[in-house]
């Protein structure tokens, strides 16, 4: 059995950030499809025995379950050491952490969401999100133009946190990144660059999502 296993699926992108750091880390894991499309997730038993939160990623490893993927990098981080922040970046990389999951990813991830996975998306709904994610984009986009990664000159789980769904196709998240936030875009190749990465769906070919919205 590997070290580590990770429930999820190839559309989760914040079961992504945990699958691209062990990837990138060259740890011993592998992914275990969730279907979450048929909803899964929402079973008494799978809550019971995986995740009362319901959501994914679940890590499991040297038999303990862990989720939310910002504590789980965290946690990994600080128990392997790889792409850990320095001591003194700490206060940094929690403060940037709480900002992906509160707004960077969050929004991007609902704006999705509706883009492409809702039968009969609201155009205002679209547009309010759309709105939050571009104010939030921009925070980041100014930081990147003059940083290499985000704490600076050497990715760390920051980074793996913030690229949770910036490698979803723009015919999915409704962003064309690369014209509309220079960048982001030449710190995502970074990413892209970096021993052992994959696309999202490469990374993680398990689980099941909701169905695309038909054009």
């Amino acid at each position: 059995m590997t070290d580590y296993r990770l429930h999820c699926l190839g559309a989760s992108g914040n079961s992504y950030k945990v699958a691209l750091y062990l990837n990138c880390a060259g740890l011993d894991w592998e992914p275990v499809g969730v279907d979450f499309g048929g909803g899964e997730t929402r079973t008494e038993t799978w809550r019971a025995s995986l995740n009362a939160m319901g959501e994914v990623p679940v890590l499991e490893t040297a038999g303990r379950l862990m989720s939310q993927s910002g504590a789980i990098l965290l946690w990994l981080a600080e128990t392997t050491g790889h792409f850990a922040p320095a001591a003194d970046q700490r206060f940094e990389a929690l403060r940037w952490l709480l900002f992906d999951n509160h707004k960077f990813t969050n929004n991007y991830a609902m704006h999705r969401v509706q883009n492409c996975f809702t039968a009969d998306p609201d155009a205002a709904v679209l547009a309010f999100l759309r709105a939050r994610v571009e104010s939030s984009f921009s925070i980041a986009e100014r930081h990147l133009a003059d940083h290499r990664f985000v704490l600076g000159e050497r990715p760390t789980i920051v980074d793996f946190s913030l690229a949770g769904y910036v490698f979803y196709p723009a015919s999915e998240t409704g962003f064309d990144i690369a014209a509309e936030y220079p960048a982001i875009d030449v710190w995502r190749g970074r990413i892209a660059a970096l021993p052992g990465w994959k696309p999202p769906y490469d990374m993680m070919p398990v689980g099941t999502s909701p169905p695309l919205r038909k054009a």
